[in-house]
């Protein structure tokens, strides 16, 4: 039904992940149909329109990101950043409803942080971002940094127990 039903499948993908290694198709590029730009996001957090946007892409509905603005619990994260064609990038896992969680992409050489892992189990973070949606294995929240591109044009960020990183 959504991504994570049950904390076995969250442990097993983290397993499988070793929470260390982030394989190359999950780091691939996501295409999706095209869709206008959204202009805004919500100015509070909405983990009610983000599920509500995850049901829909599980049940067939057009792939196209979306801009969210969600906030929750680290589950989990990559202790080590990881180098892709788009720069070094942290890992994260929050709990966005009970038995829901979602994978959050930091782009680190975009961001004004401190040194990775910026975050840890426990934290209350809040995410603005842009969804993707591949499959229910694959989706996540990237885009979390201050900047804009073509491709998208809402400004990110991250909020960690109340320090804002963007």
């Amino acid at each position: 039904m959504t991504c994570f039903t049950n904390r076995a499948a969250l442990l097993a993908i983290c397993a499988g992940l070793g929470l260390s290694s982030i394989s190359s198709s999950a780091q691939a590029r996501h295409r999706h149909a095209e869709a206008e730009q959204p202009e805004s996001v919500s100015a509070t957090c909405d983990n009610e329109d983000f599920l509500a946007r995850q049901q829909a892409f599980e049940n067939g509905g057009p792939k196209a990101d979306a801009a969210v603005h969600i906030c929750g619990t680290v589950l989990a994260f990559s202790e080590e950043a990881k180098t892709t064609r788009s720069g070094r990038h942290g890992y994260f896992y929050i709990t966005v409803a009970p038995h829901v969680s979602i994978r959050i992409v930091t782009n680190l050489d975009e961001m004004h942080t401190p040194a990775w892992p910026w975050v840890a189990k426990g934290d209350q973070v809040e995410v603005v971002g842009r969804y993707y949606y591949d499959s229910p294995r694959q989706q996540g929240v990237d885009w979390t940094h201050r900047g804009t591109g073509r491709s998208w044009g809402i400004p990110g960020y991250v909020i960690v127990n109340g320090a804002k990183y963007d």
